[in-house]
C-alpha cells in the first residue's frame, strides 16, 4: 500500500507499507540522498519472512513534499512521530541508514522511544559525521563543504561522485543508474540542507538517552561514514550490539544483503 501522511499543513510524507497485515513491523528510514526504494532488497525477502515493512521518504526526498525548510533533525524526527501515530504502530523496530540513522536516533531520544521497541543503526551518521574538537573519528569537514559546493555547481556530478564511493563491491551499470536516479528525485535544496545538518548536528546526548535494544551494523570499508563511528555508537549506547560487515562499504544493505537481512530478521524477531 502506498499513501501520503500529512505531518503539517501542506506537508505530506510518502509511505510505502508492505505486508500491512503482519504483526511484526520494521519502519525504515533511508539515507541521503536516496529514498525508500533503496531498501528494495530488504522488502522482498523480509516480507516473505512475514514482516511488515514500512518505508518512508523523508521530507524533500522521493515522493514526499519538498518544502523549503524543516530539515533539522528535530523536525525530521517529529515527522516520524506523526507517521507512527497516524498508522497506530506499536512496539516496532525502527531502522535508519546513514542520515536516516541520525533521524532514528534523534527520534528515540526526543520522543522517549515512543512505540519503538528496538532500534537498528546502519552506517549511521552519528554521533557526528565530521571531526570536531575532542572528536577525531568522523570525516574532515572539508569533505562536507565540498559536497555542498559541488551540489550548487553541478548536482548530478556530485551525486555521481557519491555513488562511486557508496558500495564496496562492484555493482552493475544499470544498478548504478537506478541508484543515481534516486538522488535526482530529491529537491536540490533538500539535498543541500541535509548536508548542512552534518556540519551542525551532534547526537552525543541522544546516544545516552537510548534505553531499548539496539543493533549497530557498519561496513568495515565505509568511505562515507567511517567505521570508527560504529565503534563509538557501540560504546555510547548502553547494551548495544555491533555487527561488522567485513566486505561492505556504506551500502552494506546491498554489499552483503543476505547477511544484512538475516541479522535484521534475527534482531527484529
Amino acid at each position: 500500500m502506498e499513501y501520503w501522511i500529512e505531518v503539517e499543513p501542506g506537508m505530506e510524507i510518502f509511505v510505502n507499507d508492505m505486508n500491512p497485515t503482519a504483526s511484526n513491523t520494521i519502519l525504515m528510514i533511508h539515507g541521503w540522498p536516496a529514498n525508500n526504494n533503496m531498501f528494495e532488497y530488504q522488502y522482498n525477502p523480509l516480507g516473505e519472512m512475514g514482516y511488515r515493512l514500512i518505508g518512508v521518504d523523508t521530507r524533500g526526498f522521493g515522493n514526499s513534499s519538498k518544502p523549503w525548510s524543516g530539515y533539522d533533525y528535530d523536525r525530521l524526527a517529529d515527522d516520524i512521530r506523526h507517521i507512527i501515530d497516524a498508522l497506530q504502530l506499536r512496539n516496532i523496530t525502527l531502522l535508519g541508514h546513514s542520515t536516516g540513522g541520525s533521524i532514528a536516533l534523534r527520534y528515540v531520544a526526543r520522543h522517549r522511544g515512543h512505540h519503538v521497541g528496538k532500534l537498528v543503526l546502519c552506517a549511521a551518521a552519528a554521533p557526528s559525521l565530521i571531526k570536531r574538537p575532542n572528536f577525531p573519528y568522523g570525516a574532515d569537514p572539508s569533505v562536507v563543504t565540498n559536497i555542498i559546493e559541488t551540489a550548487y555547481a553541478d548536482r548530478p556530478q556530485m551525486l555521481k561522485n557519491f555513488g562511486d564511493i557508496f558500495f564496496y563491491r562492484q555493482v552493475s551499470e544499470p544498478f548504478s543508474e537506478w541508484f543515481f536516479g534516486m538522488g535526482l528525485q530529491a529537491a536540490s535544496w533538500s539535498t543541500i540542507a541535509i548536508a548542512r545538518d552534518w556540519l551542525a548536528e551532534e547526537l552525543f546526548y541522544d546516544m545516552r538517552m537510548v534505553n531499548i535494544p539496539t543493533l549497530i551494523m557498519h561496513g568495515r570499508h565505509d568511505q562515507v561514514v567511517p567505521y570508527p563511528l560504529g565503534l563509538v555508537q557501540n560504546k555510547g549506547i548502553a547494551g548495544s550490539k555491533l555487527i561488522t560487515f567485513e566486505n561492505s562499504g556504506h551500502g552494506l544493505f546491498y554489499d552483503e544483503k543476505e547477511k544484512f537481512n538475516h541479522a535484521l530478521a534475527d534482531f527484529a524477531g
